[in-house]
């Protein structure tokens, strides 16, 4: 079979690669968008309060910037292995590539790269979305019109819904239920740090540590695949195998962080309570500029028979007459 501009006659056109996914860019500007602004009014913050707002807020941006991110991400589980494998379907033609899957909470990317990129007059250089549902066999079906490499197809139909394997069903199961877990720990998030602005300290801790124990639920289900008979992927002599991914460990990572900083403030509210007001700047401003405390007030003496009795500052102190209607 020879080629024809490029690609085998018996393929609609040239494959392209799976277009940029902006989510990641999206969620990334709208936080940085809220430090900057953050940052910008900082200097109307007074005194060693700066500090602690401005640490307080990027620990607060940061765990709502990877509760997002991690629920579009498409690295919860990954894999890489590098073989000699066939292009395309009735071709002997070998060429040597790299096979990667990367596993979502709501489908998967299988993605091929060359070694080198440039083989059979070919730039190889895939990443193709498999959603999972009915969206799945849609993506297949059109895979094979257009005629995706012989490797994505191969990897794809394992996670097939008729698949002997069997596995599409645990992943789409686990993705969900991780992913609901997630959206509630947004929530959570959200409304501690609406309690700790109002502020009341230890409700935004019971919050915030609500928030921990959903991020780490969501792992828990996620993990549940794992613990299921794997499905073998061999290309050629090399066997695709996967682990945890990024957002795997990253949710982890901001979960315990979240943990650790609720038990932080339960038990400095327990232990040194006034100590935690100071460390949130509650007392701070009460009692009035150190000008103000420093005079004395004390009763004038009365100039008349009423015994008008009138507070003044001492360093104001004159005569005052009352008049007798």
């Amino acid at each position: 079979m020879t080629l024809w501009n490029g690609s085998f006659p018996f393929y609609p056109g040239p494959s392209a690669s799976f277009p940029f996914d902006t989510t990641w860019a999206t969620i990334i500007s709208i936080f940085l968008s809220v430090l900057v602004t953050f940052i910008i009014i900082l200097p109307g913050i007074r005194g060693r309060r700066r500090l602690f707002w401005f640490l307080w807020v990027v620990m607060g941006l940061f765990v709502g910037a990877v509760v997002l991110t991690v629920q579009f991400s498409r690295d919860w589980e990954r894999g890489r292995v590098a073989a000699n494998v066939s292009y395309k379907s009735f071709s002997p033609a070998l060429v040597t590539v790299a096979i990667g899957l990367h596993v979502g909470l709501a489908g998967l990317n299988i993605t091929l790269l060359g070694a080198p990129v440039r083989q059979l007059n070919e730039t190889i250089d895939y990443n193709e979305h498999f959603a999972w549902g009915a969206d799945y066999e849609q993506s297949y079906g059109a895979g094979l019109q257009k005629g995706l490499p012989t490797p994505i197809l191969y990897v794809a139909e394992k996670f097939r819904a008729r698949s002997p394997c069997g596995v599409q069903q645990q992943y789409r199961s686990a993705g969900r239920y991780a992913s609901i877990a997630l959206w509630m720990a947004f929530s959570t998030w959200l409304i501690s740090l609406l309690l700790f602005s109002m502020p009341i300290l230890l409700y935004g801790a019971y919050l915030l540590l609500l928030t921990a124990m959903l991020m780490l639920f969501s792992l828990l289900f996620f993990s549940t695949v794992r613990n299921t008979a794997k499905c073998p992927i061999q290309l050629g002599t090399a066997a695709l195998k996967t682990g945890y991914g990024a957002a795997f460990w990253l949710t982890l990572a901001t979960g315990l962080l979240c943990l650790l900083l609720g038990l932080a403030i339960l038990i400095l509210n327990s232990k040194q309570p006034e100590k935690l007001k100071l460390v949130f700047s509650l007392e701070q401003g009460t009692g009035g500029s150190e000008a103000e405390q420093g005079k004395s007030y004390l009763l004038a003496e009365p100039s008349c028979s009423l015994h008008d009795v009138l507070m003044v500052p001492l360093a104001e102190l004159h005569e005052v007459t009352a008049t007798k209607l």
